[in-house]
Parts: C-alpha cells; structure tokens; sequence
C-alpha cells in the first residue's frame, strides 16, 4: 500500500491560456534572434531598392526629363544587381555607376545572407539554442535546475508532475534525457550554469528557486554564488557531498536547503534492511522526527489499541490507517488497531526506532 504523495493541481484552462501567450512571446523572441542574424543583408538589400531606386530615378529624371514611376524602380535596381539591365548602358555618367556599382554590391548581399543561411542550416543545434533560450526568457514565477542528469531529471519529473514549470541548464546531455526533457515541455540551455550570462538566459531575474545538483560540489557552490549575486530573493537549494561547504552555504549564502543524496537515501537503505519505510529525518529545535510505515503484527503492543490510546500513550502520531484496502488519513481517535493493519507513524527518532523494534520483537 504505497504512502500517498502531495501533488499541486493547477487549473488546466489558465495554464492553457499561459502556453500560448509563452508560445507568441516564444516566437516573437526568436524572430528577434533571427532579425539579428540576417539584418545586415536584410537592410542592405531594403537600402538599395529602395533608396537606390529612388535616387536612380531622380537622377534619370534630371538627365533626360522623363520621370520614372515609383513602383518601376525598384524592379530596375533587381534587374541590374542580376546583370539583367532593360536596356544599354547610359551615356551618363551619374547613371552608369549604378550599372557596375550594384552587381557587386548583389554579390556582397546575397553571399553574406547565404553564408549565415548555411552556418545555421548545418548547425542546427546554435538554431535549437537560440530556440530553447527564447523559449526559457518567456517563463516567470518558474524553477531553474542545474545539472539534469539522474538525480536533477528525477526533479525535473516531481516538479513538472505537480504543475511547476522548469528551465533545465546542463554543459553535457545524452540524447535519451534530452528527448524526455522535449517530451515533458523543458526547455533545456545547453552551457556552463556558472556563468552570469548563462543564468540570465534561463530567466533567474524572473525564477522562483534555483537548484543546483550537479554531481561536483565546487561547480554548485560556484553556481550558488553567481546565482545569489543575480538575485538576491530567489530561492536556493544545493546538491552537497561536504558538510563543510554545506555549512558555509546555508550560513553565507542564504541557502535555504542543502541536501545530500547519499544522507537522503541512507534512511530508506536502511530501513528497506530492517523491512520498513523511513523517510529522511527532519531536524526541529534540536531533535530528530521521522516518518514511517509498518504492519501491525498480530499480539503486539499496537494490536487493539485505539488511535488516541497508542497516540496518548507512546507520544506518537499515527497520520494514516490503512485496512483491506481502504486507507484513513488522520484516522478518528476512537479507531480500533488490529495486527495486519498498516500505519503511518511520524514521531521523534528514537521513538520512531523503539516502536519498530518493540513491533518486531513480538514475532521473534
């Protein structure tokens, strides 16, 4: 009987509306990217059509008297930058510089653009950055993980399951994370989190938490530090093997939690030996609090008891009662315990082991 999870609901028609405003924002922004990219062929091309055209036909106009319409000229600038002239070369000399001036000027335009075409045609993955950090720079109120590998994709999962949305920045990504990150809708920033500018693309300014769980401790309290410096309110959490760094991070920093895989994982190993289910303990004012979850063993302590006198008696609190199928959350005081039950006990540390143990030695 798996012990329910907390999971925030969040109501699907706003967040519908928030995708396609963050897709139009999305769009705008790479269109940006993209203006920047080819808006030096871009304007040189507008400029000589148009302004060239223009100033071509007043010059004819001053040369022979005949008025060239408007929308003809710039026509007249394309057939000369593609060595297609309407006619012969003009015996004028302010005209005739148009005439060798724009296959060049052709040349220099359609090579630049071309050139850029190219480089991003073939480099798809500098086209999906631009992409991804578009679509990064719309999010606000959001999540940025750092590092996505087993541990960060595992937290990438939990927070999109419960409604938040993610960033993702990682220097290195295998292509089977990389798909499911696209298939869970998180945008990824393929580069170093240490960097300033890295951060801001990811949207920290804007971001709600920022966590850091790379596996090297150094890479993450550098990652802290520049991410504090950038925001000075958000939300920290660091991946931490060395309780040294640890606590400089919590007392320096402000970081509001630094956690430890090997520290987060030792209660279940330990508890899967022993046959229960433990949660990592929570230290409060000085004393250790654990969770866990048991069955009832036939003639124990537990057997007949009712939820308030087991409550009362052994300074517990039983948070979920579970039998033939139907479980109870914050059962009613007066509820009978039999063996084969499953509860749910949180009690201070020492407590929560004597119970287990005295639940155990009845069957030994």
């Amino acid at each position: 009987m798996p012990i329910p999870t907390t999971r925030l609901v969040l109501p699907s028609g706003r967040r519908r509306r928030t995708r396609w405003m963050r897709a139009l924002r999305a769009v705008y922004r790479d269109t940006s990217a993209l203006w920047r990219e080819f808006r030096l062929p871009i304007l040189a091309f507008l400029f000589v059509t148009l302004i060239g055209g223009w100033l071509y036909g007043e010059l004819y106009f001053r040369a022979r008297g005949v008025s060239l319409p408007w929308y003809d000229r710039p026509y007249l600038m394309l057939q000369l930058m593609i060595v297609e002239p309407p006619g012969d070369v003009p015996p004028e000399p302010e005209l005739v510089i148009f005439w060798y001036a724009l296959p060049p000027l052709a040349v220099y335009i359609i090579g630049r653009g071309a050139v850029d075409f190219v480089r991003l045609f073939f480099n798809r993955s500098e086209r999906r950055a631009a992409w991804e950090e578009a679509v990064a720079s719309t999010y606000r109120n959001h999540v940025i993980i750092l590092g996505v590998g087993h541990v960060g994709l595992r937290v990438t999962r939990t927070l999109v399951s419960m409604g938040f949305e993610v960033v993702g920045i990682d220097q290195k990504l295998k292509p089977d994370i990389d798909r499911e990150l696209s298939a869970l809708g998180v945008p990824l920033i393929v580069a170093d989190g240490r960097s300033l500018d890295v951060l801001e693309k990811a949207g920290l300014r804007d971001a709600q938490s920022f966590i850091a769980c790379t596996a090297t401790d150094q890479t993450n309290l550098e990652a802290v530090m520049r991410a504090r410096e950038l925001n000075p309110d958000v939300r920290i959490v660091a991946r931490m093997w060395d309780d040294q760094f640890a606590n400089q991070m919590k007392r320096f920093m402000g970081v509001q939690a630094v956690l430890s895989a090997s520290d987060l994982s030792a209660p279940a190993f330990a508890g899967s030996a022993v046959g229960i289910e433990i949660t990592q303990t929570l230290h409060i004012n000085g004393e250790d609090y654990s969770m866990i979850r048991l069955q009832v063993e036939a003639g124990s302590f537990l057997d007949d008891g009712t939820v308030g006198q087991l409550q009362d008696a052994h300074n517990m609190d039983i948070v979920l009662h579970g039998r033939d199928g139907k479980v109870e959350v914050q059962p009613d005081s007066a509820m009978h315990v039999h063996g084969g039950d499953t509860l749910v006990i949180f009690a201070r540390h020492d407590k929560v082991i004597d119970i287990v143990e005295r639940n155990r030695a009845h069957t030994a």
